[in-house]
């Protein structure tokens, strides 16, 4: 026992027949033969199929153990590797050891065969891995991760890891959880001069204001960390922690912003299509069997440009009876962007220059000082995937939007200090990891696309 084991995905389309392995995995199905041999589905969760193993009665054991490898149960069998007579795979594996590493009572075992609801599969999230679905998400969610890197890696941007612990509010909607030491009475009268860090603290809603620090000193950066959203919010869509990627480039204008979101949008898309082909076939045929022609549209297509009053007078002329009404000064909604991706331009889009009343005091004050340099990337089927701006390097017009949006310019010193030591025009955004594995699967709740989620009432695992 204790030998290195093969992958299950090199097993099948790597190795070749003839070969001696070994191969470690959790069995799917176990179907006996009358005739003194065993057909056992193994999976490893390297990739969506399964390794089909052969073992004889002969084998030592067998007899002994045979009846415990069901499904659930973990097990280790070295063999020789040879052609499957099926079409369904290449080869098979002959065992010649067997060992039971881990029974799995078939009677109380949570994953029966058959097909169970994503809301039963979150109660038990510690398992949902093993099936199909949620093995698919995790390798697609791990290319994402990996690509993300990659792709700023090789512009020159620094990877930076930001606070988790802040004491600013990057967005200014309070939606914040407070870190602290004190018992309720105390932190409930607002004075935290006894607390561990001597004030008030949270956990971070973006690191976006820590990277614009790094961005006008050494050059393009981008973080990629959880972030923490207090919002009693139970929609599909939201989650109370998730993970955001948010780079910052200095001397960067808001086209070249756009262009850049653009660009990797496009790059995560292209990776998961070529890197995970089985799996997003599997999400194209049991999912949504939209999403490739979705994401091909992604691939296909410059992400169009309009501003934001160019979207409210498309919108308003539609003739559609909205959910949440439309006018210029309010933001749009998931009913909206959908139209204008889906039905209207049939693409994604870039929409820009919103309105200054809808938006963080950070964002670059347009001349008609009615819009900020803003924009959100949106495609088609789910909606906004990125928001981000150019930032206001101006000191002037920064202090006066701290105090129109009701803050307290002393608690941002050191982001106005940006503005009096060498300031530079700079831009950025930020995308949720989550809201992009929706996109590329297809899935319809984002607490399925993350391994454990966080949302109001629900912190288990």
């Amino acid at each position: 026992m204790a030998r290195p084991s093969h992958r299950i995905a090199s097993l099948l389309y790597e190795i070749d027949p003839g070969s001696q392995v070994v191969a470690s995995g959790w069995v799917r199905t176990r179907r006996d033969s009358k005739n003194g041999f065993s057909f056992i589905e193994l999976n490893d969760g390297s990739c969506m199929s399964n390794l089909q193993i052969v073992i004889d009665a002969s084998v030592p054991g067998y007899e002994e153990h045979i009846k415990e490898a069901g499904t659930g149960a973990s097990i280790e069998v070295r063999g020789e590797l040879k052609e499957s007579p099926g079409s369904k795979q290449r080869v098979e594996l002959h065992a010649s050891e067997f060992t039971l590493l881990g029974k799995a009572d078939g009677d109380t075992y949570p994953l029966q065969k058959k097909r169970h609801s994503f809301e039963y599969l979150r109660e038990i999230a510690h398992l949902r891995p093993r099936t199909n679905t949620f093995g698919a998400i995790a390798r697609v969610r791990n290319c994402v991760c990996r690509t993300i890197h990659d792709f700023f890696q090789d512009r020159g941007f620094l990877y930076v890891h930001t606070p988790i612990i802040t004491t600013s509010d990057c967005e200014g909607a309070g939606e914040m959880f407070t870190v602290t030491t004190l018992d309720q009475i105390a932190s409930s009268k607002g004075d935290y001069s006894e607390d561990f860090f001597g004030k008030k603290a949270s956990l971070t809603v973006s690191g976006q204001l820590e990277a614009e620090i790094y961005a006008c000193s050494v050059g393009p950066v981008y973080t990629f960390s959880p972030t923490f959203r207090a919002e009693n919010s139970n929609t599909t869509r939201h989650l109370s922690e998730f993970w955001m990627i948010e780079p910052e480039v200095p001397f960067f204008e808001l086209e070249d912003n756009m262009q850049l979101a653009e660009e990797f949008i496009k790059t995560l898309v292209q990776k998961c299509v070529d890197e995970c082909a089985e799996d997003m076939a599997f999400f194209n045929e049991r999912i949504d069997n939209e999403i490739m022609t979705t994401l091909r549209n992604i691939l296909d297509n410059d992400f169009r440009r309009i501003s934001y009053t160019e979207a409210v007078d498309l919108l308003l002329a539609s003739g559609k009876d909205w959910e949440y009404p439309v006018s210029w000064g309010t933001n749009l909604q998931a009913e909206h962007e959908r139209w204008l991706t889906e039905e209207h331009f049939g693409q994604p889009l870039i929409v820009y220059d919103y309105p200054r009343t809808i938006k963080p005091f950070y964002m670059y004050c347009n001349e008609d000082e009615k819009t900020v340099r803003a924009m959100d990337v949106l495609v088609p089927r789910v909606g906004e995937i990125i928001g981000g701006s150019q930032r206001e390097h101006r000191l002037d017009v920064l202090e006066k939007r701290l105090v129109e949006c009701g803050l307290d310019a002393e608690e941002y010193w050191w982001y106005l200090d940006l503005r009096r030591f060498g300031s530079v025009p700079h831009s950025g955004f930020g995308l949720g990891l989550e809201r992009a594995i929706l996109l590329l699967t297809g899935m319809q709740n984002i607490r399925d696309v993350i391994p454990f989620p966080r949302t109001p009432k629900n912190a288990e695992f």
